[in-house]
């Protein structure tokens, strides 16, 4: 395997943080909004200017090659699942520290793998069991059931994560449409989908709110671009760890913002949910380097 230039790989490494970054900006953006605007209306607004953005390259591929897909109940699927996502986060971070929230997120990767089994058939190893759930130890740490506890909030998160998951293996199956066709029946489906409850939840904004609804979609397309970048120029076991720089911009943002400082057991959390993602990444890797290298099957 031949490895990727050091040039291209800072270059992937550089993308991924601003792509997390901006995510970072977005999902403060969304606590922000929510106090103020109905979950709704930041689904259909975001998505409105989502599909703003993506109006050009669509119209350069023809409407009818970017929507017009095979396996269309799956396509549907995958959007009310990403939908889904998107309010339960926006929801949940209306009650809770954005940190604690993208903690509880950052779960995704271990419920990957544990769907990858039940759905995809995929084999799974008992390295990898364990690490998820080591990660899922983490979980209940940052939820605190014995303590503290905001039992709605965190469920909504923790559904919210659950859902994500399932979208990710849901565009496992459908990687071979094209990234257009992905984001833009996303954006079309929020449209629609925070469209239909506007009638009741409408609440005009002034001219910079409707603006800051509007950088939702802008910030999200954009960090989803340089994550997708970062992933072409350099390999995922280099890129993949600095998505949890995230949560390190969610704390900063908490305190700056908010005034929320982290708590110990969302440390202490995030410390067993990163650690347990992290080793997955690089198990994963392994394996397939060591199928690539040998043509034999490693036990996983």
């Amino acid at each position: 395997m031949t490895a990727a230039p050091a040039t291209d790989t800072r270059a992937g490494i550089l993308m991924m943080l601003g792509g997390m970054t901006l995510f970072t900006l977005n999902d403060a953006l969304g606590k922000w909004l929510v106090a103020d605007h109905p979950v709704a209306m930041l689904l259909a607004v975001r998505s409105l200017f989502g599909l703003a953005v993506l109006a050009p390259m669509i119209r350069r591929e023809g409407v009818a090659a970017v929507f017009a897909v095979d396996r269309l109940p799956l396509h549907v699927l995958r959007v009310l699942l990403m939908t889904v996502d998107v309010a339960c986060f926006y929801w949940a971070v209306g009650y809770l520290p954005l940190a604690d929230v993208m903690t509880i997120y950052m779960s995704a990767p271990l419920i990957v793998t544990a769907l990858s089994v039940l759905v995809l058939r995929e084999s799974v190893g008992w390295r990898r069991w364990v690490a998820v759930l080591v990660g899922f130890v983490g979980v209940v740490i940052v939820l605190n059931p014995t303590g503290r506890f905001d039992l709605w909030p965190s469920l909504v998160a923790l559904l919210g994560a659950f859902i994500f998951s399932s979208g990710v293996i849901s565009t496992r199956v459908l990687r071979s449409a094209s990234s257009l066709t992905l984001v833009g029946n996303q954006m079309v489906g929020g449209l629609l989908i925070g469209g239909v409850t506007l009638p009741w939840t409408w609440e005009a904004p002034g001219w910079l709110g409707f603006f800051l609804l509007g950088l939702l979609g802008v910030t999200a397309l954009a960090g989803h671009a340089m994550m997708n970048r970062s992933l072409q120029l350099s390999p995922a076991a280099v890129v993949v760890p600095f998505q949890y720089v995230s949560i390190l911009w969610a704390v900063i943002l908490d305190l700056a913002v908010w005034g929320t400082a982290p708590t110990a057991r969302m440390g202490v959390g995030a410390a067993l949910i990163i650690g347990s993602g992290l080793f997955i990444v690089y198990r994963e890797q392994r394996l397939k380097r060591g199928v690539a290298a040998e043509g034999v099957a490693e036990v996983p």
